[in-house]
């Protein structure tokens, strides 16, 4: 069969319109123009600021160590030191003040000091106690004792004057060196010994700035009661001697038996004196005799100008028994927290007074002062004669020129130390207060008693 060509291509034309179409009818619209921009397009925002980079941590310093806790001092050897005191008996109440006067030494040295400084060294100190019982018998057996047994390098005196000269006749003997605070008694060093030096100034200056006191009111006379021992007998003594010297006179001097405090034994010396009038009455003795004295006349009435009771009516205890029977009695003093000493050792006596106060809690009397003393005493003739050997520390006292809390040092060839003053005072407003000499006066000397009728 023969095919139309014409017919052919219509039929082909025709397909291709078709699908023409088709494919215009399918097909999405051509994307609109976008008009033209009137307004800038908003400044593209800056890229953010990268945050700083951290820095590395810094290395920490290495921990610091410590300090290393200072190094206890090295101690080559001990100084071991005896004492024999009055724990016990009569004595005792002062026997107190004597132990915490040596102890607080101990404890300076020890504790601050860290020892004594021998040759460059350093050597601590302890102290051996036994109780005399307030028996001169008593402490001589200890003393032996202490040397020959418990082998102390030096011995510190006993209380009272009676106990010092028959302990000392032992150290003598053993040639072992006693310094002591509370035995004033010029006998004790009379006796041509080579070993025992004393601190205190000596008995028969107990006196001195109480009848200094009475002279400056122009008293013109005085009665002297003193009790029979070494120590009081010293006293009156002295007395007599300034009494001489002063121009006053003694109307009547009466002795009683030692440690003696009955009213049976007083009265009748009160009232012998009272008949007498006398300017001024001194009692040489010791606290309890003392106080017995003061009871004895206050209730007899006797009431001269002024009233002394030695080594008595400066004690705190005298004010507590006799209450307001105390006022304006007189009395003397080594030592007196008031006393403007500037020492090299712990100060002035208010140093020592505000260290003992708070050690003990109690106040200080002289004898717990001087008792310290003669600890510092040891001290420095061992750091000067930078050894313990015997013969060189006796050297070393022998030329001690030193000031202390206490007041000045220096012994004489006895042993005797002539260079300490004391004082006179009496009890205002229930306390001791230094009235002569002027130049350590704290308050004027109250003449005559204001209680007399």
């Amino acid at each position: 069969m023969k095919r139309n060509p014409v017919l052919l291509l219509t039929i082909i034309i025709f397909i291709a319109l078709v699908i023409g179409a088709c494919a215009t009818a399918t097909a999405p619209p051509p994307p609109a123009v976008a008009p033209a921009a009137t307004e800038e397009p908003p400044a593209a925002e800056p890229p953010a600021e990268e945050p700083p980079a951290e820095e590395p941590p810094a290395e920490e310093p290495p921990a610091e160590e410590p300090p290393a806790e200072p190094e206890e001092p090295e101690i080559a050897g001990t100084i071991l030191v005896g004492a024999s005191l009055s724990e016990t008996g009569k004595y005792a109440t002062v026997g107190l003040d004597v132990r915490q006067g040596y102890d607080l030494w101990a404890n300076y040295v020890n504790e601050e000091l860290g020892g004594i400084n021998i040759g460059g060294e350093l050597y601590d100190v302890e102290i051996i106690y036994y109780d005399d019982e307030s028996d001169a018998d008593t402490s001589t057996k200890l003393t032996e004792q202490l040397i020959s047994e418990d082998e102390v390098d030096f011995i510190l005196g006993p209380y009272g004057s009676s106990l010092t000269m028959a302990t000392s006749t032992i150290t003598e003997q053993n040639g072992v060196i006693m310094i002591e605070a509370n035995g004033a008694a010029e006998t004790i060093f009379d006796r041509g010994y080579e070993y025992v030096f004393g601190v205190l100034s000596p008995a028969s200056y107990y006196s001195r700035a109480a009848m200094d006191a009475l002279a400056s009111v122009e008293a013109e006379n005085i009665v002297i009661a003193y009790e029979d021992n070494a120590f009081s007998i010293a006293i009156k003594d002295g007395i007599l001697q300034w009494a001489e010297e002063l121009d006053i006179e003694v109307l009547a001097e009466e002795i009683y038996p030692n440690g003696e405090t009955s009213s049976a034994v007083f009265d009748p010396i009160m009232t012998k004196f009272k008949a007498l009038e006398p300017d001024g009455y001194i009692n040489a003795g010791h606290l309890n005799d003392g106080i017995a004295a003061r009871a004895s006349a206050k209730s007899l009435g006797f009431c001269p100008g002024a009233s002394f009771f030695m080594a008595s009516a400066n004690f705190p205890a005298f004010v507590e028994e006799l209450g307001e029977d105390s006022a304006y009695a007189g009395g003397s003093t080594q030592w007196q927290s008031t006393m403007s000493y500037d020492g090299m050792y712990l100060g002035t006596p208010q140093d020592f007074y505000d260290r003992y106060t708070a050690a003990y809690d109690m106040e200080p009397t002289y004898q717990a002062a001087e008792s310290a003393a003669a600890g510092f005493t040891l001290q420095y003739a061992l750091e000067q004669a930078g050894t313990a050997d015997t013969e060189a520390v006796r050297q070393a006292l022998l030329d001690m020129d030193i000031t202390t809390f206490f007041g000045a040092i220096n012994f004489d060839e006895t042993g005797k130390n002539t260079a300490h003053a004391m004082a006179a005072g009496q009890i205002i407003d229930d306390q001791f207060q230094i009235v002569y000499p002027p130049e350590a006066a704290v308050t004027d000397f109250v003449y005559p008693d204001p209680n007399c009728e």
